[in-house]
């Protein structure tokens, strides 16, 4: 929102050569009034800008001169001078348009020496002879032509010498070209110079005089034979294909308008040009010049390219315009058509796909140009029904779904422009009724909403022809659209169209109605859909709805804001929200928001007081959910003024906000916020800047001006005191152990506030600096965030350390910054890999505020002196030197000792930590322009042979054979032999040799230590590692790996960075660089090695990373010889991998390793605006490598070709690039899925997964099948052609082979892939007729694909058939499946055969039945059809069959007709009913086993899904039956009770599943069988369910039936049920822990007199409870523990009159204070649930403000508390509760010495173990919140305690523990906070929380009257902070 500084504008100065300035002093006179005093003051300026000023003089001064003065040598002479500066300047250069302008305005009498001398100069540029310099001439040309009179006359005058000047230059430059092949930066320069030659050429023709005219066009004119030649070049250039096309596409229509100016006579010039395009020309009828000059296009093997770009000149250069062209052009115009649609069926290429969309919409809109004028015969070619329109739309339908954006943008023109054609050809008719776009209309309706196209064509639609017809045939269209906003791709697609739509509503709407009521038909049609998706829609779609359709709406209609706010403040109290829901407030919030974002709200004020008031505010920024939250910030921090103020009831919420919502832990939310409060911030400071201005002017504020009803001096002092507090806030918030996110949008915050407050100098005044709020303990709080472990918060850390104009000297003595770069050197080896990290910006901290201790400075001083410079650059670099030298010394030592022993390494030195801060301290540093360049020489020498030499350490880990797992994992003593014997062995074992020869492993039981130290005497075998503080420990493989590949790691980033920093030394004695060539080549050589042969993924992707950077900076080089290494090393590798050598080290196991990272770099990096020949010729090498081989060849070379190929359609980067090899690779995968070699079939299915990606896009939901990655047929066979004839005929030889009747079946394994592809394929409505491409070839062989053997085929083969059949052609399909069902007097039929049809049959009714676009009545009439062609195959449900596999899948199909046809018709009994269906039903149901009883003993195949098939299908006619009786169960087949007591859980897990979905009268009445069948129910399952069910039925109904169904008092029953929920942690503990509290709660609700009776229960339900919010419980624990504590809220924790004992309540209350600071943010919610009811009791409901509201987790911890005290008071139980209060504060039960010195054990042991961690829990934050209402419960009782034991004990552990802090703290180091964060935290922890406790000790004794009272930690070396709580009464 910030105001934007206006760029000055950089001019180049003109200048003079040496003699000119002599001509023109020699002139000046000596008043300086004349031309050449002018000119001289000029070009001795050197400021372009100033320049501008002289030039602007010239024409005003020669018009003062009399006509005599043409004769004036002086003038004559600065006419010449003025020539040469007009060509000197660069084309872009201001001077050369201001001159150009200026000299058109010259007086007629100074033309003609003004043209001599500009035609003179100009005839000297044409002379050039440098080729490199004719790029100026052909600028210099171009300008004269571009409205410059004087440049146009003199081009007209050498128009010949013009001529042939760019003839020349074509040529030459042509051939330069060819001399650099390879050097791409040359060749993009050349190319440049030719495209912009060949346009300078057609500016010639087109705006030269000389063309005018017939005299020159004679075979003997100068002027035609170069007009001749270049017709030739531009032909040449045409057909090159090696030329970028962008030459190729100009010179297309060079060659055309060339041809139109040349030939004549002009009317047979499209007879002409349709011989050209269709290839037909007759060599006799034209002339000689153009057969000579057009050869190659007279013939018949004219490219693609070249047709195309000729078809672009065609359309772009003729006149369409007019009827110049007459019959012939109107030929012309459907020739150049047809020969568009041939080359749409050949291009592959997307960028000539781009060129042929754009071509197209230029041939519809010249068709619209000529139809103005045509013909009767070209409007009936072009109506809407013509084959040439409809071959148009079939395009569009084609690619409209392209994934070019463009060529989508592109088919919405095509699409927008045939609806004008067709309206040309039918003027006059009434557009809404016309056939074409009813028809029209009716298609795209019927097309699903996930289609792109479908939105664009339908927004032209309405254009055309209104939305009231689309409205008429479907009112809810709107709603729809609106339900699709969830889709990020299809929301602007959806939101352009609902914008269209309700404007066209409108406009039809106001022109229908006189008064003012169609408002409100507006209103109902679309706000009312959009309220209720902001009410109840998902979280996606609301986010979408408001960022995109909202703020279009509140645009066109600001009124509808009122009508928007009015329906939803009469809904928020009904509808409040959720966290999964915004509720009406939610809504209100985003209209408001968006409102007075796009200024639709006058001011705040206005806002706050007649839309919304301050209590809606407060409770929408502390709703439960986050985007409520997010919408209300924004409504207070958006404006679109950014100068307005912001209102002291902004500032109070802001402060409020800020206190509850930086612990996010969501990062979308986090930026949002930070965005947001950095918008405020801006406001602030630019509304500041005019209250100054207004201060300063000491005006009055008028009306017009009127910004703030305060004076400006209060505001700014209010701003002053709102951005202090707002800082003071942030900085609380940096307390210790505060999480990640608080700590990330603290400092984000704080780094904003820095920013939008910059340190200004001089007298600028600025309202808030945030450097002069920074103290000691503030500077000491930032420090310590860099010990976080999370890299976000120390860059955002250090990032504000630089901001502010402070310096660590202000704050830290000497002595303090050496310990600073002491624990900096100590971090930088630790084995924890962030604290390396932490090092790293400590000292580049300690580097950029020169605050590097003095010994460093002077031990090292002597070597590096500073030049002249800037001063702090120069320090920096010092600095950075310095530092850099003192860990080279220490990682040479280390890398010594590395090499001697790893493992000593790996436990006491790992080297990547040094590297790590070298690094990061480079990336800091401006390595471009470095003053002391000859010593850093030197040390980047050195450096890259340290990293060398640490790689060849740690290299033979990084590439054994197994570098994860090779390694054992012990850790006893003798874990240190083991790992030197596993060292010395670890060579990589998987060459190519792995393919060839058999290995045989040799089994080793022990080790001889002794024959070991013989063996391996450069390794240190002592079992004992010394670790960093000198202890003995074990050094794991866990160690030793991270060791290695994280030294890789940061070795490859070095010299990534190293090449991407450094500028490179042409020769090595020059001084303009730090690297030689030689050296880029090793690091290149190095990258290529680690690359091809390590095997560890996170080693070879991090080499990766740096070889890309590599990569990239040569092929910008200058060097010829590096551009060049890119493509030398893949043609070496390629080779490499061709050859198959048994040697080679090539990794040809774990997906080839890093090979295809190490192809992809090279590939990836390639110019893409070139031709990307390399691209090409490797895609060339891989498909041929990776198709089919012979038995005889390895399969090595296909095993790497298939793994290559899938990196490089994985790489984004690549494009549309590879979009032509797609096909190729597609036959590659399948073909490759065949072979007998298991390596070559793995890479095969991983290749085919990426092509599928590529293909079908990135899969965003659950759905396998989702229509987004879906795509009609004809696109994906018109996008891949080839792939057409190959999938049908793989499919067909497959369909055969499984079809076969003779022998073992062919199981043919490309089955599986060939399906994969065609089941996401489908027909469009719009697809046509296309032979070509018609999808029904496939159908018959999918159909016989579902005989296969295999059930996964089968299955897949039914699926892949349902999108290959229309919807309308479903049910003759279905009744054609059905009737190849064998009959059941058949004797022979296939099992397999039978289920695959059935499949078929089945997932193409499902498919029909969810189809939305049907009428009722044929939809009803087409399954009644299906459902007596399901009758007649019947026996196929019975026991006549005896496979129960496909019993079950017609039972499914039976089950699906029950479904749609149960419910009956108008005026008629059900359908199933009048059919006899169901008496059918029955039948089967009654034979059945679930009646008669199962024969089998054991289980046999497919009887679960037997059992469930069978179950569902009884249920469903059981329930029909008891609808139909009113719950009588005379005819029921089976009853509820019967099912439940099947002995198949399968059974009785549905029947508990229907019983429990539909909970009704049915369930109630089964409370005695539930009861009996869960004492003996042994499936978890079937018991969860019942539990479940028992748990949903009212107790009352089954409660009292316990002791007489099961033998169980209620009592007994509750104690068994406890038993469960103690003892199952499964899903099982939570139901059973719910039930429980439901019958409790029954039992004391019903039987007050017995409570005391269960007294023990209820404590050990309270002990449940407890332990069920244990962090250590799965979540589903948590959040039943949290629903019961919800449920029971009312009962046990805000009853007035408690029934629980008070310390049983208590823990109950700490139970919803632990849940509320669960991480798990749906534990919290549930929690939050817990304090909203209890806010919302009768004697709670006063406690808080926010009674009844929805609110988050982070204040109702604080609400939770306030309530909780409220209630001690009513209970007048104060004394009792405040030990066990106390005691929560200081954390009581807690071990402080086991707290603080468990870190210390087993730290090194296991790197990465991890304990549970709670990233979203405060301490402090809960001890602050606790202490503030202790406090101000004691201050508003003036209740003082009696000294009791409890409190006794209390002052004394709190006193003891006091003591024992102030030692343990003097024991820590002086940088404790970095080398002892665990420890120290926790310390700083426990210290808030004694000192918190003694504060109230302290006032309850009656010893702090006033002040609060501080403690320290005397003797502490560190200062404790103490808790800031504020004194006033809180907000809640």
């Amino acid at each position: 929102m910030g105001v934007k500084k206006k760029r000055e504008m950089q001019v180049a100065a003109l200048t003079v050569c040496h003699q000119d300035l002599e001509t023109l002093r020699s002139f000046a006179d000596v008043e300086g009034k004349n031309l050449a005093s002018l000119l001289l003051r000029c070009v001795q300026l050197t400021d372009g800008v100033s320049q501008i000023h002289y030039v602007k003089q010239i024409v005003p001064l020669l018009e003062k001169v009399d006509k005599n003065g043409i004769r004036d040598p002086s003038v004559q002479s600065c006419l010449d001078i003025l020539a040469g500066i007009y060509f000197s300047l660069s084309l872009k250069n201001p001077l050369k348009k201001v001159l150009a302008s200026s000299l058109n305005g010259l007086p007629e009498f100074f033309l003609t020496e003004a043209i001599h001398s500009f035609t003179s100069r100009l005839h000297k540029e044409l002379n050039t002879t440098d080729l490199y310099s004719y790029r100026k001439v052909i600028d210099n040309i171009s300008s004269c032509t571009e409205n410059f009179n004087l440049g146009r006359v003199s081009v007209n005058n050498l128009l010949q010498n013009v001529l042939h000047f760019l003839q020349k230059s074509f040529i030459e430059i042509l051939e330069e070209n060819r001399k650099f092949a390879g050097n791409h930066i040359v060749q993009t320069q050349l190319m440049n110079d030719l495209l912009v030659g060949i346009r300078v050429s057609m500016m010639l023709v087109q705006k030269v005089q000389g063309f005018q005219g017939n005299l020159w066009k004679t075979s003997t004119s100068p002027m035609w034979q170069s007009m001749c030649g270049l017709l030739s070049i531009f032909i040449k250039f045409l057909s090159d294909d090696d030329l970028l096309q962008a030459i190729q596409s100009t010179s297309g229509l060079a060659v055309i308008l060339f041809i139109k100016t040349m030939f004549h006579p002009s009317e047979k010039i499209p007879e002409l040009i349709s011989s050209l395009l269709l290839r037909s020309v007759d060599c006799t009828s034209i002339p000689e010049w153009f057969i000579c000059s057009c050869r190659s296009l007279c013939c018949a093997n004219v490219s693609v390219s070249t047709l195309l770009f000729l078809c672009q000149g065609t359309l772009a250069m003729l006149d369409w315009q007019d009827r110049s062209m007459g019959p012939s052009g109107e030929t012309l115009l459907l020739d150049t058509v047809h020969v568009l649609f041939t080359l749409s069926s050949q291009i592959k290429e997307s960028t000539l796909e781009m060129f042929l969309s754009r071509i197209l919409a230029s041939w519809t809109n010249a068709a619209i140009h000529t139809l103005e004028f045509s013909s009767p015969a070209l409007k009936d070619s072009l109506n809407g029904n013509s084959s040439t329109v409809g071959r148009l739309l079939e395009y569009v339908y084609t690619h409209w779904e392209h994934p070019l954006d463009a060529l989508r943008h592109q088919t919405k023109m095509i699409f927008r422009n045939l609806l004008q054609i067709h309206e040309l050809t039918v003027k006059g008719a009434d557009l809404v009724t016309d056939p074409y776009f009813l028809e029209l209309t009716k298609s795209l309706l019927q097309l699903e909403w996930h289609i792109k196209g479908k939105y664009t064509c339908l927004g032209c639609l309405v254009e055309y022809i209104g939305i009231e017809h689309i409205l008429a045939i479907d009112k809810s269209i709107p709603s729809q659209i609106l339900e699709v906003m969830g889709d990020q791709s299809l929301v602007p697609y959806a939101s352009d169209l609902l914008e269209t739509m309700f404007k066209s509503h409108k406009s039809h709407l106001k022109s229908q109605t006189v008064d003012s009521t169609w408002i409100d038909q507006w209103h109902e049609t679309w706000v009312s859909p959009l309220l209720h998706i902001l009410c109840e829609g998902n979280l996606d779609q609301k986010s979408y709805v408001i960022d995109y359709y909202l703020p279009k709406l509140l645009n066109y209609s600001p009124e509808s804001l009122r009508y928007m706010v009015k329906i939803l403040q009469t809904s928020i109290d009904a509808k409040t929200g959720s966290c999964n829901s915004r509720g009406a407030l939610g809504a209100l919030m985003a209209c408001l928001r968006a409102a007075r974002a796009h200024g639709h709200l006058q001011s705040a004020t206005d806002a706050w007081e007649n839309l919304v008031s301050s209590a809606r505010i407060k409770q929408g920024l502390i709703h439960q959910h986050c985007q409520v939250r997010i919408d209300t910030l924004g409504l207070l921090c958006e404006s679109n003024r950014s100068t307005e103020i912001v209102t002291t009831e902004e500032m109070q919420w802001i402060q409020f906000f800020i206190t509850y919502n930086l612990n996010s832990q969501s990062p979308g939310v986090r930026q949002q916020i930070c965005s947001l409060l950095k918008k405020l911030f801006c406001r602030i400071q630019e509304s500041s800047q005019v209250l100054y201005k207004l201060e300063q002017s000491k005006s009055k504020l008028t009306a017009e001006s009127e910004l703030t009803k305060d004076q400006p001096s209060i505001t700014l002092q209010q701003y002053k005191n709102f951005m202090s507090s707002i800082c003071s806030s942030l900085f609380e918030a940096l307390f210790p152990g505060s999480s990640y996110s608080t700590r990330f949008s603290a400092l984000t915050i704080l780094g904003s506030i820095a920013e939008v407050f910059p340190v200004l100098e001089g007298s600028v005044q600025t309202v808030y600096q945030l450097s002069q709020d920074i103290d000691d303990g503030r500077f000491q709080t930032l420090m310590e965030c860099f010990t976080s472990t999370f890299e976000e918060v120390k860059t955002l850390a250090f990032d504000l350390l630089m901001k502010l104009s402070i310096r660590a000297t202000q704050f830290q003595d000497s002595e303090k910054l050496q310990d600073f770069f002491q624990a900096a050197l100590e971090l930088s080896t630790s084995t924890k890999p962030y604290d390396c990290v932490t090092a790293s910006y400590l000292l580049n901290l300690l580097i950029w505020q020169d605050a590097l201790p003095a010994s460093l400075s002077a031990s090292l001083a002597q070597q590096v002196e500073c030049r002249d410079g800037d001063k702090s650059a120069a320090v920096v670099e010092r600095n950075t030197l310095m530092v850099i030298k003192c860990l080279m010394e220490h990682l040479e030592e280390e890398v010594s000792q590395a090499e001697n022993s790893l493992l000593q390494a790996a436990a006491a030195f790992p080297m990547y930590g040094r590297v790590h801060c070298i690094t990061g301290m480079l990336q800091k540093l401006p390595l471009n322009s470095l003053q002391l360049v000859s010593e850093w020489r030197p040390v980047v020498e050195k450096l890259l042979l340290l990293s060398y030499r640490l790689s060849t350490v740690v290299s033979p880990v990084i590439q054994s054979s197994s570098p994860e797992g090779l390694i054992p994992m012990d850790t006893d003593s003798e874990s240190a032999s083991r790992l030197q014997v596993i060292l010395n062995e670890i060579q990589p074992r998987d060459t190519n040799d792995f393919f060839n020869q058999a290995k045989i492993l040799k089994e080793c039981d022990s080790f001889d230590l002794e024959d070991l130290n013989a063996s391996v005497s450069n390794i240190d075998t002592s079992a004992e590692i010394k670790g960093k503080e000198g202890k003995t420990c074990d050094v794991t493989a866990q160690m030793v790996l991270v060791c290695c590949w994280r030294s890789m790691k940061e070795v490859a980033l070095l010299l990534g960075t190293l090449c991407q920093l450094l500028p490179v030394r042409s020769v090595p004695e020059s001084s303009d660089g730090l690297l030689t060539v030689e050296q880029v080549k090793e690091i290149g050589e190095y990258f290529k090695q680690h690359l091809l042969q390590s095997r560890h993924r996170g080693a070879f992707e991090l080499a990766y990373t740096g070889f890309v950077k590599l990569t990239e900076i040569l092929n910008r080089c200058p060097h010829v010889s590096l551009q060049k290494l890119p493509e030398q090393w893949l043609w070496s590798v390629l080779e490499e991998i061709k050859c198959s050598d048994p040697s080679s080290k090539l990794c040809a196991t774990r997906r080839s390793a890093g090979i295809p990272f190490y192809i992809q770099a090279l590939l990836a990096s390639e110019p893409k605006k070139g031709k990307m020949d390399l691209l090409k010729i490797t895609m060339k090498e891989l498909l041929s490598l990776a198709g089919p081989i012979n038995d005889s060849q390895s399969t090595v070379p296909q095993v790497h070709a298939l793994n290559i190929l899938r990196a490089l359609f994985r790489d984004t980067r690549l494009g549309e690039n590879i979009i032509p090899y797609v096909a190729d690779g597609a036959k590659a995968a399948i073909l490759g899925f065949t072979s007998p070699v298991w390596a070559v079939r793995n890479s095969s299915t991983l290749l085919f997964s990426s092509l599928i990606t590529r293909i079908f896009g990135v899969k965003r939901g659950r759905d396998e099948l989702s229509k987004t990655n879906r795509m009609t047929g004809r696109e994906f066979f018109s996008r891949f052609p080839e792939l057409y004839p190959f999938l049908l005929q793989r499919l067909e030889a497959v369909a055969n082979s499984v079809d076969c009747d003779m022998g073992e079946p062919d199981r043919h394994p490309s089955m599986f892939l060939l399906l994969l592809v065609l089941e996401r394929l489908y027909p469009s409505p719009m697809d046509g007729t296309s032979s070509a491409l018609n999808l029904a070839s496939f159908v018959p062989f999918i159909i016989r694909c579902g005989h296969s053997p295999i059930y996964r085929s089968r299955e897949m083969a039914a699926r892949a058939l349902v999108p290959f059949v229309m919807i309308d052609q479903v049910p003759n399909t279905i009744r054609a499946l059905l009737a190849t069902l064998p009959n059941s007097t058949d004797q022979c039929f296939r099992q397999n055969h039978i289920h695959g049809t059935l499949l078929q049959v089945f997932h193409l009714l499902q498919a029909f039945t969810d189809y939305k676009h049907r009428t009722n009545s044929d939809f009803q009439q087409e399954l009644t059809d299906i459902t007596v062609c399901t009758k007649a195959k019947l026996w196929l449900a019975k026991r006549q069959n005896p496979c129960l596999v496909t019993r079950a899948v017609y039972m499914d199909i039976l089950f699906l007709l029950t479904y749609c046809l149960e419910k009956p018709t108008k005026g008629n009994q059900p359908v199933l009913e009048s059919l006899g269906f169901w008496e059918e039903v029955r039948g089967i149901i009654s034979g059945s086993e679930l009646v008669t009883g199962f024969l089998w003993t054991v289980r046999v195949p497919g009887l679960p899904q037997y059992l469930e098939s069978l179950t569902k299908l009884t249920i469903t006619a059981v329930q029909t039956v008891l609808a139909e009786t009113g719950g009588q169960t005379r005819d029921v087949p089976i009853t509820f009770s019967q099912l439940l007591q099947s002995p198949f859980p399968e059974v009785r897990l549905l029947t508990l599943g229907t019983l429990l979905k539909g909970f009704s009268s049915a369930a109630s009445g089964l409370g005695e069988e539930l009861l009996l069948l869960a004492m003996k129910e042994a499936h978890p399952e079937c018991f969860c369910k019942i539990l479940k069910i028992l748990y949903r039925m009212d107790p009352r109904e089954w409660l009292p039936q316990t002791e007489l169904c099961v033998h169980l008092t209620p009592k007994e029953f509750l104690i068994w049920m406890m038993d469960i929920a103690s003892n199952d942690r499964s899903e099982i503990q939570s139901v059973s822990l719910r039930l429980t509290s439901r019958v409790i709660a029954y039992y004391l609700q019903t039987c007050e007199e017995k409570r005391d009776s269960i007294t023990p229960e209820l404590k050990q339900w309270v002990q449940l409870i407890v332990l069920s919010c244990g962090d250590s419980l799965p979540m589903n624990s948590r959040l039943a523990a949290a629903e019961v504590l919800t449920s029971t809220t009312p009962l046990f924790l805000t009853n007035p009159c408690p029934i629980l004992e008070l310390e049983d309540t208590l823990a109950l209350w700490r139970c919803v204070l632990i849940l509320l600071q669960s991480e798990e943010q749906a534990v919290r919610d549930a929690a939050t649930e817990t304090v909203t009811t209890a806010m919302s009791q009768e004697n709670t409901c006063q406690s808080t403000e926010f009674a009844f509201c929805q609110v988050d987790a982070s204040i109702a911890l604080a609400l939770a508390l306030a309530v909780l005290c409220d209630l001690l008071q009513q209970w007048d139980q104060l004394a009792s509760g405040l030990p066990v209060l106390l005691g929560w504060l200081l954390g009581e039960g807690d071990d402080l010495m086991g707290r603080v010195e468990s870190p210390h054990q087993g730290e090194e042991d296991y790197l990465f173990e991890k304990a549970e961690v709670n990233f979203w829990a405060e301490t402090l934050t809960f001890v602050k919140y606790l202490w503030r209402h202790l406090f101000q419960l004691f201050c508003k009782s003036g209740w003082h305690t009696p000294s009791s034991e409890r409190l006794c004990h209390l002052q004394k552990m709190v006193s003891e523990q006091y003591h024992l802090l102030s030692l343990l703290f003097r024991e820590l180091p002086p940088t404790a906070e970095f080398l002892k964060t665990v420890e120290y935290t926790k310390l700083r922890i426990q210290e808030e929380r004694t000192l918190a406790g003694l504060r109230l000790l302290a006032f309850l004794e009656g010893k702090e009257e006033g002040s609060p009272l501080v403690l320290r930690a005397e003797d502490s070396p560190v200062e404790a902070s103490q808790l800031t709580v504020p004194r006033t009464k809180a907000a809640c």
